[in-house]
């Protein structure tokens, strides 16, 4: 019954050992990884990923620095031909971490959620050190199933992010950064999901994350909302079939 919503097992960090690694995976209760990717070249891998391993689901994504030397059309194009074939659309969005082009990545930004609304797909948002600009759009697109992949934006901004209905993905790093476990005492649990970010956001310092940590998800929003952990799994299940299955 858990589901890691966010994930990369495309990476060369996983090319050696991808088999044990969706073990652990299912040994833990793993039942869903959505797998996102970054270009046209990480969409295809994560299509063949989700034909080999039934546990993944693809999301085809765009990442935002990437996508500012790509044919855009191109990309779109296969993502709207794929439609049948996907979860979501992600990871997309903002990053100005380098301050590139920021307008331009605004300009590819709104195609994307016009995009999601023609074929119905939910968003997993990139928002790094652009939160604030992130919101103002889903605000005038008024988009819908949305949900903020780590989300770094201060509690002001998730407090807003939660009024515009978007939902946040938890990773695993929640058990030792206390942003993470803020927001969760903030957030109603209704509109919190879990992922790993894998091979990133690890629980434990400079070691590969993965699937099987998604348990360590679980268990941080369960202590904060002082629930038990078989409830928390069913509440964080009902919030992907709610956003990822209609």
């Amino acid at each position: 019954m858990l589901v890691d919503i966010h994930a990369h097992l495309h990476f060369k960090e996983f090319e050696n050992d991808l088999d044990k690694v969706i073990e652990r995976a299912k040994n833990v209760g793993v039942t869903t990884i959505i797998n996102s990717g970054t270009s046209l070249k990480t969409n295809k891998q994560t299509l063949e990923l989700s034909k080999k391993y039934n546990i993944i689901k693809p999301s085809f994504g765009l990442y935002p620095i990437e996508a500012l030397t790509s044919n855009i059309e191109k990309e779109l194009d296969y993502i709207e031909k794929n439609k049948n074939n996907i979860i979501a659309i992600g990871e997309v969005g903002l990053d100005y971490l380098e301050n590139k082009e920021k307008e331009k990545q605004k300009k590819i930004f709104f195609k994307i959620i016009e995009l999601a609304e023609k074929i119905k797909k939910p968003l997993i948002l990139h928002t790094r050190k652009a939160e604030a600009d992130v919101l103002d759009i889903l605000e005038s697109t008024k988009a819908k199933n949305t949900v903020l992949h780590c989300f770094s934006g201060n509690m002001k901004l998730v407090n807003r992010a939660y009024d515009i209905g978007c939902y946040f993905s938890i990773p695993p790093i929640i058990i030792r950064l206390e942003h993470f476990q803020s927001l969760v005492k903030i957030i109603p649990a209704t509109r919190l999901l879990t992922e790993t970010d894998s091979p990133y956001l690890s629980p434990i310092r400079e070691k590969r994350n993965e699937p099987a940590n998604i348990i360590k998800s679980i268990e941080a929003i369960a202590k904060i909302k002082k629930i038990e952990v078989e409830e928390t799994k069913k509440i964080i299940f009902s919030n992907y079939q709610k956003i990822f299955l209609k």
